[in-house]
């Protein structure tokens, strides 16, 4: 194997390895993504009292954004892989900092504000797809953990800016600035895209050659997928295995995306101008850990356990983990103890992004942006009915012990269906 161009040796000063620039790139692709996202479950609260909405209105609002994210999942991943990667995910981010910079313009109508967030989804909907095709084909295959890993907790970091951000700018200058604040960041990302990336490293001008090298002889096949085996890839076992995965982490993730912060202010009394500090703490954690995750996936299969093993391990102890901590939120009134919770939960459940996260270049590189854009778009589902089924437990019942239940029981399922289907092994060439 040749070792020419690692990353162990260019931190040692010798060379600026060029496919560090395109992860540091997509990563603050995954930054802003959920910045966008992640903010108007914050400025909700001030946008419901200034337009009267029911909790079922404030239900429908924070779906409509996967609407349009669960559309464009599968052809982002399909035109990634089939055409490259670059254009895909630069018009992704164009497409929907466009739509976050309008959304104030909307707010007044209820169906004008839906059809501007699920225009961005539309948008968001490219942003994963592209990623994991243009990790295939640029990440050598003993550091792709560690570049998918690093990818997720982009969304992390972007989610624990946007809470801190958030909450001060609308006491400040009122909800609609974070709307326009945040958009114009896509912009300025699309001008270093467009300057420093390509779909493949062969078509980069600068990538050295020792570099270009490296990644030739460390990755799997990777070649255009000018066809895709589409009846093949639903036959096999473990691609269903990753979209159980994937739903079932999601349910849990879009709850904390569009719901924490109402938990904090009805449930535990958190001032709105507080939330942001409160929120944060979870998903610092789960940035740090995450990161952690996929360093070890890496470091475990360099040691000689397999890729298999490796996915089996790591996810276990992600829904395990993240399930009991869960649970352990019922009947917490202490803002601080449930914190603690709700971190402990995020910690261990940041290990899947190391587990199912990496899933699709195991078992498909060559087919990477189609396997993510297929589980990333069941994973939207929960999105869609997620923050309506709370709404709905709560209006029944008062309470959030059924909220918290229901997911616990979801990542259980999905830990059982993981365990029995669920493969490193590569099975579509």
């Amino acid at each position: 194997m040749n070792h020419a161009g690692t990353l162990a040796e260019m931190s040692r000063g010798k060379e600026w390895p060029t496919r560090l620039t395109v992860v540091l790139l997509f990563f603050f692709s995954s930054f802003i993504c959920y910045m966008d996202r992640i903010n108007i479950s914050v400025t909700i609260l001030q946008m419901e009292e200034e337009f009267g909405w029911s909790a079922a209105q404030k239900g429908l609002v924070l779906s409509s954004f996967f609407w349009g994210y669960l559309i464009t999942q599968l052809p982002g991943g399909w035109l990634a892989d089939r055409f490259g990667a670059k254009v895909v995910l630069g018009v992704g981010v164009l497409w929907w900092s466009l739509f976050t910079l309008l959304t104030p313009l909307a707010a007044g109508s209820l169906g004008l504000l839906f059809l501007m967030r699920a225009s961005m989804g539309l948008g968001e909907g490219l942003n994963f797809p592209a990623i994991h095709s243009l990790t295939a084909r640029w990440i050598p295959s003993q550091e792709r953990s560690r570049a998918i890993a690093f990818n997720y907790t982009g969304l992390l970091l972007g989610t624990v800016i946007g809470l801190l951000l958030t909450p001060v700018l609308m006491v400040h200058f009122g909800w609609r600035w974070v709307f326009y604040l945040f958009g114009c960041l896509g912009f300025i990302w699309y001008v270093l895209w467009h300057r420093l990336a390509t779909s493949r490293p062969e078509e980069h001008p600068t990538i050295s050659p020792q570099e270009l090298q490296h990644i030739q002889q460390n990755r799997p096949d990777v070649a255009r997928a000018d066809t895709v085996p589409w009846r093949l890839i639903f036959s096999k076992a473990p691609v269903w295995a990753v979209i159980t995965a994937h739903f079932c982490n999601n349910l849990g993730g879009y709850f904390v995306v569009t719901w924490v912060p109402t938990y904090l202010n009805k449930e535990l009394g958190v001032s709105q101008a507080s939330i942001g500090l409160y929120a944060m703490i979870p998903w610092i954690a789960a940035f740090l850990v995450g990161n952690f995750a996929g360093w070890l996936a890496d470091a475990m299969i360099k040691r000689g356990i397999s890729v298999t093993a490796t996915r089996k391990i790591l996810q276990s102890v992600a829904f395990s983990g993240a399930s009991v901590f869960l649970l352990l939120l019922i009947g917490v009134k202490s803002p601080g103890l449930a914190i603690t919770y709700m971190t402990l939960s995020f910690m261990f459940g940041a290990f899947g992004l190391a587990g199912f996260g990496v899933n699709h270049l195991d078992i498909g590189p060559k087919y990477a942006g189609v396997l993510m854009g297929i589980t990333n778009t069941a994973a939207t589902i929960p999105g869609i009915f997620g923050p309506l089924a709370v709404g709905y437990i709560l209006a029944v019942t008062g309470s959030w012990t059924g909220v918290f239940v229901m997911i616990a029981a979801v990542n259980i399922f999905g830990m059982i269906v993981w365990n029995l289907f669920a493969t490193g092994e590569k099975i579509l060439t």
